[in-house]
C-alpha cells in the first residue's frame, strides 16, 4: 500500500522520542524527589539546605523546559509526585526562614501540584511542633500550629471534584493533624504551668 510504511515511519519517530524524554523525566523526577525529601530532613536537623534547593530549583526547572514539547508527560504520576515534593521542600524553607511563601508560578509547577504539596507542609508543620515541645520552646510551637491552621484555612478553599485535584484525603488528615497537635501544646502548657508552681 502507498504511503503506509511512510506514514508508520513518522510515528515510530514520535513514540521513540516521547519514549527518550519520558525516561529522561522518570530519571530527572526520582532524582528531585529523593533530594527535596533530603532538603526537608535537613531542615529538620536544623540545616540550612539552601544550596541544595537551588540545585533542586534548577533541575525542575530543567525538567519542565524538557516537556515543553510533551504536555502529557507532565501530568504523569511521577513528574506530579517529583513537583509535589519539590513544592513542600520550598515552602517548608520559607516558612521556616519567614520569608514569603511562593506561589506556583515562582516555583513552575501546576496548580494540583502546589495544592498537593501545600497541604503535606501542614504534616511537616506538626513534627516540627513536636521537636519544640520536646525540647520546652512553647512559643515556637505554637506558632508552628499557627502556621498548621493558616494552611488549612486556605486548603478548605479548594473544594473541588477529584478530578480537578485530588486533594480531599489530604485537606481531611490535616484537619485530624491540628486537632492532635493542638490538644498536644494545649496539654504541654499546661505541664508546664504545673511545673512553674512546683518550683514557686
Amino acid at each position: 500500500m502507498k504511503g503506509l510504511k511512510e506514514a508508520v515511519d513518522d510515528v515510530v519517530r514520535e513514540l521513540d522520542e516521547k519514549d527518550a524524554v519520558r525516561e529522561i523525566a522518570l530519571k530527572a523526577s526520582r532524582d528531585i524527589l529523593r533530594r527535596s525529601k533530603e532538603a526537608i530532613a535537613m531542615m529538620h536537623r536544623a540545616q540550612d539546605p539552601i544550596e541544595l534547593l537551588r540545585r533542586i530549583r534548577e533541575d525542575h526547572m530543567a525538567l519542565i523546559s524538557t516537556l515543553r514539547e510533551h504536555p502529557e508527560l507532565i501530568h504523569a504520576g511521577y513528574v506530579s509526585d517529583a513537583s509535589q515534593e519539590f513544592t513542600e521542600a520550598m515552602i517548608l524553607y520559607t516558612i521556616f526562614k519567614d520569608h514569603e511563601i511562593p506561589d506556583s508560578r515562582e516555583l513552575k509547577v501546576d496548580a494540583g501540584s502546589y495544592a498537593m504539596g501545600l497541604a503535606d507542609v501542614v504534616g511537616e508543620l506538626r513534627r516540627s511542633v513536636l521537636d519544640h515541645l520536646k525540647d520546652g520552646d512553647i512559643n515556637t510551637a505554637e506558632l508552628r500550629l499557627s502556621q498548621m491552621e493558616d494552611i488549612q484555612e486556605q486548603l478548605m478553599r479548594l473544594d473541588y471534584p477529584s478530578a480537578i485535584v485530588n486533594i480531599r484525603q489530604k485537606q481531611d488528615m490535616a484537619r485530624a493533624l491540628i486537632e492532635k497537635t493542638r490538644g498536644e501544646v494545649a496539654l504541654s502548657k499546661r505541664l508546664l504551668a504545673v511545673e512553674k508552681k512546683l518550683e514557686k
